[in-house]
C-alpha cells in the first residue's frame, strides 16, 4: 500500500495533524508498517502540491497544521477504493533475488540457503499464529488487524510452500551444471526488462 493513499484514505475521515496520520496509520496496520514522520510531512507535501490536500486553517497554539482533502483528493480516494492492485508493480522481494542469484553463484550451498530460510519463516508464522490467536480471544476484536495477521500468515505459508518447490528444483536439476546466465546483448529490450524483474 503507498503512504500517499493511505493517508488520503485516513483524511477522507476528518481532518488531521501530520503525527496523528502517523499514528492512526500505524494503528490500523496493527504497526506492521511503520511510518517515519518525516515521511508522512513530505508525503503531504507532495500532496498538497498535487492539489490533493490543503491545510485546514493555521497553525494551532503548538504549530502544529491540520490538513484536509481537496475533492481531488476524495475523488482520487474513491476511484483508489475500487481500483484493483496493480500487481505488475510489485516490489522486488529480497528472498526471490537471494535464491537465484544464490543458484548461479560458485561454492554457494543453495539447499542450506533454503533451509536456513524456511526455519526463520517457520518460526514467523509460529509468532504469527499465537498473535492471530490471542487476537481473536480479545473481548474487543479489532477487524482490521486480523486480517492484516490472516495476510501475514498466508504470506508465511505461501512462502514455505515456494521454498518446498525450490528446494525440490534443486534435487531434480542438481547434476546440472550451475552457471551464471546473462541477457545477451542483442536480446530485445522486453525481455531484458522481464529478466531484470
Amino acid at each position: 500500500m503507498s503512504v500517499r493513499l493511505g493517508i488520503l484514505a485516513l483524511l477522507a475521515e476528518e481532518d488531521m495533524y501530520g503525527a496523528q496520520l502517523r499514528a492512526e496509520f500505524e494503528a490500523r496496520t496493527g504497526g506492521t508498517w511503520p511510518l517515519n514522520i518525516g515521511q508522512v510531512y513530505t508525503t503531504l507535501t507532495r500532496l498538497e502540491r498535487d492539489g490533493l490536500v490543503g491545510q485546514s486553517g493555521g497553525p494551532d497554539d503548538e504549530g502544529r497544521i491540520r490538513y484536509s482533502l481537496t475533492d481531488s483528493g476524495r475523488a482520487e480516494v474513491d476511484g483508489w477504493w475500487l481500483t484493483p492492485v496493480d500487481r505488475s508493480n510489485t516490489p522486488r522481494d529480497e528472498l526471490v533475488i537471494k535464491l537465484a542469484l544464490s543458484v548461479t553463484a560458485v561454492g554457494v550451498d543453495v539447499t542450506r540457503v533454503v533451509q536456513t530460510q524456511r526455519t526463520a519463516t517457520l518460526r514467523h508464522l509460529r509468532d504469527l499464529t499465537k498473535l492471530k490467536r490471542s487476537a481473536a480471544t480479545e473481548t474487543e476484536t479489532d477487524l482490521a488487524w486480523l486480517l492484516v495477521l490472516d495476510n501475514l500468515v498466508f504470506t508465511s505459508e505461501a512462502e514455505i510452500r515456494w521454498l518446498d518447490h525450490v528446494e525440490s528444483t534443486l534435487a531434480r536439476y542438481s547434476s546440472l551444471p550451475r552457471r551464471a546466465t546473462a541477457v545477451s546483448a542483442d536480446a530485445d529490450t522486453s525481455t531484458a526488462t522481464q529478466v531484470q524483474r
